[in-house]
């Protein structure tokens, strides 16, 4: 107990200032951007499996705003004025062996009333389309119950100091240290940390069939505890 304390500790020093800013400036857009169909394909095939358990995604929008940030289709997230922290990519099933369900349903356009709505938390109609299409056909539920089920999921998660922890040095163990630290019912064995060339991309957080966090099972992707990672945080202000 007194090694889990004296890490927990670590963690928050690692990070004094706990937030809640997903979206640190965002206006929702007067009219929702429609999207184009997202479908099954040779490459992305259809495939209704049971659910063994489910992953939530969420991007570190600064990195992707580096990186990806120049198309048209980024410009809600990257260029209107709008700032983002971390903004919810989505709630993935997975299976129950090495392959997870997906497009286990042809489906419509989301309506525009949906996509508005969830704007300020994935910022792309395209995304939002897909996330429905390929994760949400396969769980039995309507849109507005799935975007319901990932953003609350979403809403509740809180965040260490990004601009302190991007200071550095720091390993993937550290900030999922620090990351367990906000969050004290997400334990740092159910996150998984994603990188580009060393850079922060996402976090892939472990759930169960119920959606309570749990241990992320062997082999399924993310950095070691031990590789450093860098935190783009963009222009300082």
């Amino acid at each position: 107990m007194k090694q889990v304390a004296r890490i927990a500790a670590a963690a928050l020093a690692l990070a004094p200032g706990i937030a809640s800013a997903q979206a640190l400036v965002c206006t929702a857009p007067g009219v929702a951007p429609r999207p184009v169909d997202d479908l099954a394909s040779a490459s992305q095939p259809q495939r209704v499996l049971p659910i063994g358990g489910y992953t939530l995604a969420i991007t570190w929008s600064p990195q992707f705003c580096r990186t990806g940030g120049f198309t048209p289709a980024a410009r809600f997230q990257c260029g209107s004025g709008n700032r983002f922290g971390f903004t919810l990519h989505g709630l993935w099933p997975d299976g129950v062996g090495k392959d997870w369900p997906q497009y286990c349903t042809s489906t419509a356009l989301l309506p525009p009333a949906t996509i508005k709505g969830m704007m300020c938390a994935t910022p792309s109609a395209q995304l939002l389309q897909h996330e429905w299409a390929k994760h949400g056909t396969c769980m039995g539920i309507t849109p507005v119950q799935y975007f319901g089920k990932s953003s609350a999921l979403y809403a509740k998660l809180r965040y260490p100091d990004m601009n302190a922890l991007s200071r550095g040095p720091l390993t993937v163990g550290q900030f999922t240290a620090a990351f367990a630290a906000a969050n004290p019912g997400v334990p740092a064995t159910s996150i998984r940390v994603t990188a580009a060339r060393g850079w922060l991309d996402e976090l892939w957080l472990c759930l169960d069939t119920k959606l309570n966090y749990e241990r992320c099972k062997p082999n399924t992707g993310g950095l070691a505890a031990n590789a450093s990672l860098k935190i783009w945080r963009g222009k300082r202000r």
